[in-house]
């Protein structure tokens, strides 16, 4: 089962860090109140709080907090943390691709020179056998 924390960072990231990373942002600011409507969380402001202004928030998402605003205790629907990125707006991607999908495509140069990804195949299945004919 997935933690609190988690879920709220994840819905960070997705609903605020991902879109103001694509608008190609240097800033941008979650207020606590919107995370706590959105999903629900009546009486879990605390947990909103550290989540968005955690260690773990900050570096999966390449954050720095610059500012917090609201009540000095801090915990309160009304704190809207303001963040900017650490290597600006195009740093580090939010997700990581999986390695298989940086190989997509890849060969499509060399499938070019030789025809085509089909035609090389067919010749392939052509020839298939041909070295063991021979024996």
């Amino acid at each position: 089962m997935k933690r609190l924390a988690d879920s709220i960072r994840t819905y960070g990231r997705e609903k605020y860090v991902t879109p103001a990373r694509n608008r190609q942002l240097r800033r941008f600011s979650i207020r606590t109140g919107d995370i706590v409507r959105e999903l629900k969380l009546l009486g879990r402001v605390p947990a909103v709080c550290s989540a968005l202004k955690g260690r773990a928030f900050l570096q999966e998402n390449g954050l720095r907090l610059v500012d917090a605003t609201g009540p000095a205790s801090g915990q309160s629907t009304t704190v809207v943390y303001t963040y900017e990125f650490a290597e600006g707006p195009g740093g580090p991607p939010t997700e990581t691709v999986d390695p298989w999908s940086e190989l997509r495509g890849s060969m499509k140069r060399v499938f070019a020179e030789l025809g085509g990804g089909e035609s090389y195949l067919r010749g392939e299945r052509e020839n298939f056998y041909d070295g063991q004919k021979n024996s």
